[in-house]
């Protein structure tokens, strides 16, 4: 073998380890976790090899960059000295410009492409070698990472931001179809769903149908009749002293054992479920597995005074998770009314969260529950009948005031955000 064969073996040898480390890197870098993990617990070794290496990806990075340096420079210096001794009618600027091109097609762009597409088979068959590497380099990689770190300080990844990165990996991949977007959705709600308390997807007090326990039977029956709900809490005195809770199919089964007979002289002391209270505090997560447990899904909302909040269902916990959820006796948002001109005439009672779901806006309800609230809180005022603001993109018109209460409110939806307000 002569001298030039065995300067183009060595050229193309060093091309083929600059490729290695090139494709390795891409492949290390895009590998599905999710995938790798799942060997793991299958017991796969080189996915627990690749899991060691994940852990620290900064050393993994920094031996991957050094070794394909290190194997470009020395295809450099190879290629100038092949380039001296065989080609001396050849400029130098001619040599160094097809090196760069062969370096960029076969080491680079080639390898990093095909790894993109088959990171997790590529990632799984160069892994014993890259820890043997990364191994090997420890020392190199030490110095470097600390180098790095000392100009530019440590790396601080917030759980917003690695949030933020895992909803829009889930969007990137649901697709575009309907059923893929829903599924999408979904699994944004369950990430954000640890941060939602029973307070924001409760039905307000001031909706919530209940029933005196001193109401006369007729009242009752009127009542449950007309309610859309098969649980109605149950007070003495003022709404807050809840002592029960009547579900209609105990109504009905006292009816049945009495053979609808004195259906006027109902005592519903006799039929009425205890009350589970619930913190307003209560993350939702939490209180999904209080329903499991006590194999109820009804709780009533209070605050740490004990005052009555509102109530809670499994029902709202599931549509913070997959969404609206309707059945033939849901009413679409009780208390709002649309109007030629394209306004709405809302109760102040309706919540925010109501307005968002069914009319897709996005007020915010951190420091309020009701639109009425909204406006309070806003403005710092109780406004008069006949005032107007611009909320949120939202203009808002007192139409009437019950005492301190601003029982309705026109609104129309504005294009521009405006959180401005006037009067």
């Amino acid at each position: 073998m002569n001298e030039l064969s065995i300067f183009l073996l060595i050229i193309i040898f060093l091309i083929i380890c600059s490729a290695f480390f090139s494709s390795s890197e891409t492949a290390l870098t895009a590998v599905s976790e999710a995938r790798i993990n799942e060997l793991v617990n299958r017991g796969n070794k080189k996915a627990k090899l690749i899991e060691k290496i994940l852990k620290n990806r900064d050393k993994m990075i920094g031996t991957i960059l050094i070794g394909n340096n290190f194997v470009n420079i020395i295809a450099s210096v190879y290629a100038t000295s092949f380039a001296i001794q065989f080609f001396t009618n050849v400029p130098l600027i001619i040599i160094t410009i097809i090196l760069t091109i062969i370096l960029v097609i076969f080491a680079e762009m080639i390898p990093k492409t095909y790894a993109l597409k088959n990171a997790d088979d590529i990632a799984l068959t160069v892994s014993p070698l890259i820890n043997l590497i990364i191994i090997f380099f420890t020392p190199l990689t030490f110095l470097t990472e600390k180098l790095s770190k000392l100009i530019t300080g440590p790396d601080y990844a917030s759980e917003e931001a690695k949030t933020e990165e895992l909803k829009g990996m889930i969007r990137l991949h649901a697709g575009k179809e309907t059923r893929a977007i829903e599924r999408g959705k979904i699994m944004s709600s369950m990430i954000d769903i640890e941060d939602v308390n029973i307070e924001e997807v409760m039905t307000h007090r001031g909706v919530v149908t209940m029933i005196d326990i001193n109401s006369s039977a007729t009242n009752i029956y009127k009542i449950v009749g007309e309610s859309p709900y098969t649980r109605i809490p149950v007070f003495s005195g003022t709404q807050d002293n809840i002592i029960g809770i009547l579900h209609a199919k105990e109504l009905f089964r006292f009816l049945q054992r009495n053979e609808f007979q004195d259906a006027k002289s109902i005592d519903l002391k006799n039929i009425l479920i205890d009350p589970y209270f619930a913190p307003e505090t209560t993350a939702i997560l939490d209180q999904l597995e209080i329903f499991r447990g006590r194999k109820e899904h009804f709780a009533i909302v209070v605050n740490e005074y004990g005052d009555f909040r509102g109530i809670v269902t499994l029902e709202d916990i599931l549509e913070e998770i997959v969404g609206e959820i309707d059945d033939e006796t849901d009413i679409n948002v009780e208390g709002v009314k649309s109007q030629p001109d394209g306004s709405l005439i809302i109760d102040g009672s309706v919540t925010i969260r109501d307005l968002n779901r069914s009319l897709a806006w996005d007020l915010p309800d951190e420091n309020y529950n009701t639109i009425a609230g909204l406006v309070v809180f806003e403005t710092k005022t109780i406004p008069n009948p006949g005032q107007e603001f611009r909320l949120f993109g939202i203009k808002i018109r007192i139409l009437q005031k019950d005492k301190n209460f601003l029982s309705k409110l026109r609104l129309w939806k504005e294009q521009e955000n405006d959180e401005e307000y006037k009067t």
